[in-house]
């Protein structure tokens, strides 16, 4: 038989075991896993298309221009940047001996001229000669033959007049021919704009480029005050487009920045690049007039809205599994499977039609392969 002191000591012994395994087992046993949830609440959902590959941001006038005539240059009036106005010389090629033309084709003009108004003076001169002559021959007092050379004479001197009145126009002729010539020799803006690229230096020859053989453009120019970007979409989504759909238009180099824009236009065929890659390229205009940084040639992302609806119950598009499911957080903090039944969809957010209420938590991520239904879990802090 114990005595009660064995007993009481015995007891405590016990007491402190049980509470240190206690412990030990509270700290050591499995934690439940941490997961990331979401609220299921009201918002905006758009059934979007996107682009397959980058896109490119698209002057709508661009011009590679070259002198219609090779040459040597000898004036350059312009330097990459710069911008110029619409009929604004770029460059000029050796143009001496067409110079040389039209002031020879100036001269005999003016030679021309003279020689015309002294002959059609002597016309007309005549003629007065022959009226009077006429009209002496019909009182009696000169010969009818004499009346008959002086009107002779009066049309000769008339149609030298009139060959003499063509000779002007020949002259002018030629010089309009040595004009056009010139401006052969000198490079223009057709429009308004900004010099991209400027090939060739004071001394070099330029070359237009033959049919079929491309070469580099004397001038690149930009007209950079209408841009647009163009955009290939899968061939699927081509029935779905139409020119006035409103788009969100974001670049590489402006990152957290959009734009807004509007379907311009569609392609009208189907590009191959690869065999197994066929788009249609798509243009959407800036809804923004205002001048914008961006530069031609940036790279783009264009997302057509198809549809949108306002104030709807959503759910992120990454909580619904494959099956069309997902995990709502219940009781106890253990998760629930729950069928839905979506309306519109795009990759950030699907429309709930039924299966989810507001403020129903569900799963995010589903990298742990733990975590699924009836496992408890632990929500992770809220990001701001």
């Amino acid at each position: 038989m114990l005595k009660p002191k064995t007993l009481l000591r015995l007891a405590l012994t016990l007491s402190v075991v049980a509470v240190l395994a206690y412990v030990g087992w509270h700290f050591t046993r499995p934690q439940p896993p941490e997961v990331e949830l979401a609220t299921i609440a009201r918002g905006a959902v758009e059934s979007t298309v996107v682009n397959t590959r980058a896109g490119t941001i698209t002057a709508c006038r661009r011009a590679k221009l070259a002198p219609a005539a090779g040459g040597q240059i000898v004036k350059l009036w312009v330097k990459e940047g710069d911008r110029v106005k619409a009929g604004q010389p770029l460059l000029e090629l050796w143009n001496h001996d067409l110079a040389a033309q039209r002031e020879l084709a100036t001269r005999q003009l003016a030679t021309s001229e003279e020689r015309r108004r002294e002959a059609c003076i002597m016309a007309d001169n005549a003629q007065r000669e022959a009226d009077r002559t006429e009209q002496l021959a019909h009182k009696g007092f000169v010969s009818p033959q004499r009346g008959e050379d002086a009107r002779a004479d009066a049309r000769a001197r008339q149609a030298n007049c009139n060959a003499l009145v063509a000779d002007v126009k020949r002259a002018q002729a030629q010089i309009g021919v040595t004009l056009a010539g010139l401006e052969r020799t000198t490079l223009t803006a057709p429009f308004a704009g900004i010099v991209a690229q400027v090939t060739g230096e004071v001394g070099e020859y330029a070359t237009p480029s033959p049919p079929g053989i491309p070469t580099p453009p004397a001038v690149d120019l930009i007209d950079d005050t209408c841009l647009y970007a163009t955009a290939p979409m899968d061939e699927v989504d081509a029935p779905r487009l139409k020119p006035g759909q409103p788009a969100r238009i974001t670049l590489d180099a402006l990152p957290g920045q959009s734009f807004e824009g509007r379907v311009r236009r569609i392609a009208p065929y189907v590009t191959e690049v690869e065999k197994q890659a066929r788009t249609v390229d798509v243009e959407v205009d800036f809804t923004d007039p205002e001048h914008r940084p961006l530069l031609v040639g940036y790279s783009t992302d264009v997302e057509v809205i198809i549809e949108r609806r306002d104030n709807v119950l959503r759910v992120p598009t990454q909580a619904i599994q494959q099956d069309g499911s997902v995990l709502v957080l219940g009781v106890g903090d253990k998760l629930e499977t729950r069928k839905l039944k979506t309306g519109l969809a795009n990759w950030a957010f699907t429309e709930i039609v039924g299966g989810l209420k507001a403020g129903d938590r569900v799963l995010l991520s589903f990298d742990n392969e733990n975590v699924k239904a009836g496992v408890k879990v632990k929500p992770k802090a809220v990001q701001p």
